[in-house]
């Protein structure tokens, strides 16, 4: 990687590429309904967003709770990206 911040654009990847890597190691890719991954950074300012639609099973993750973590996943992400970058 070059000296310097992160550009918007591996920001964004960062986090979405570490959004689906949680989900997808919560669940197997054929028990996912549907993921959509919303990611934004302007001005400094990270929104992540994820939607997830796979099976509630008891003995399962609970699927709002993986979204949560995703998200949560997603910014630590970021924060490493910065802090290898400084």
């Amino acid at each position: 990687m070059s000296s310097g911040e992160p550009t918007d654009d591996e920001v964004v990847q960062t986090a979405s590429d570490a959004a689906e890597g949680y989900v997808f190691s919560q669940y197997k890719q054929s028990d996912v309904r549907d993921l959509d991954v919303t990611v934004t950074f302007e001005d400094g300012i990270l929104e992540v967003d994820v939607y997830l639609n796979a099976p509630d099973e008891v003995d399962g993750p609970d699927p709002e709770q993986v979204a949560d973590d995703a998200a949560l996943t997603a910014r630590q992400a970021v924060d490493e990206l910065f802090e290898d970058a400084a």
